[in-house]
């Protein structure tokens, strides 16, 4: 299928395009990055990675609020998930804040299981690292990237990490209930990561994939950094 139609009715010009190409073209000119629009939806990076890599298909309710964000108004989606494109579609668009210009680079230091307790890697001067990664995230600097193993913070819905997402860990950025955490044992070398949930002062260490279990913290781990950024490659 071409990813762009064009049918002329009368004087006027009118061409089909896919909501998702329309939705990178206006990122890219706007200077909208998958992760801020991640976060203005209260998405994973991966999430809207899937979508706009046509791996899982977002509702219509996601699929204006990602347009909304990047500056379309008033689109018609038909059931192609194409797009009537109108020689007046700039009327329908508003401009945006200019680009962000905040950029910051953190060392890729290890892989952090997501699933059951294993073996964490001491992190090592950062000028020993060879790899890497921008955030547009305001954070500290003491932040490194860790790379996901395992499956346990995968979900069919919602936030998802899968094996191979990237995760940014600010170790100086205070959790509370619903942080995405890396947790380590206070006794031996090993950590995880997980969903952090506070239920009547208790805290858990929970997975989104439910074939795996909630882990209940009694003193024998610390909370050694929050997610505040996650990225994965599509291809």
């Amino acid at each position: 299928m071409d990813i762009l139609k064009s049918i002329t009715i009368g004087n006027n010009c009118y061409m089909k395009i896919s909501w998702i190409d329309l939705v990178k073209t206006r990122m890219k000119e706007a200077g909208v990055t998958q992760s801020m629009l991640a976060e203005k939806m209260g998405m994973s990076q991966g999430a809207i990675a899937h979508w706009l890599g046509g791996k899982r298909k977002p509702s219509i309710e996601e699929i204006a609020s990602m347009m909304n964000i990047v500056g379309i108004r008033h689109m018609t989606l038909g059931a192609d998930g194409l797009i009537d494109y109108p020689d007046s579609v700039l009327g329908n668009t508003e401009e945006l804040p200019a680009k962000i210009s905040y950029v910051n680079s953190f060392p890729v230091i290890s892989y952090v299981q997501a699933g059951a307790w294993t073996e964490a890697v001491e992190s090592c001067p950062a000028s020993a690292l060879d790899e890497w990664q921008d955030t547009t995230e305001r954070t500290s600097e003491n932040c490194f990237w860790l790379r996901v193993q395992g499956d346990s913070m995968t979900t069919p819905t919602g936030i998802s990490f899968p094996e191979g997402t990237l995760i940014l860990i600010d170790a100086e950025k205070d959790y509370q209930n619903g942080s995405f955490v890396v947790a380590k044992l206070t006794d031996i070398n090993e950590a995880t990561f997980k969903k952090l949930v506070i239920d009547a002062g208790q805290k858990f260490l929970r997975p989104l994939n439910t074939a795996y279990p909630t882990l209940p913290i009694n003193g024998n781990c610390k909370i050694i950094g929050v997610v505040v950024d996650a990225k994965m490659k599509i291809f």
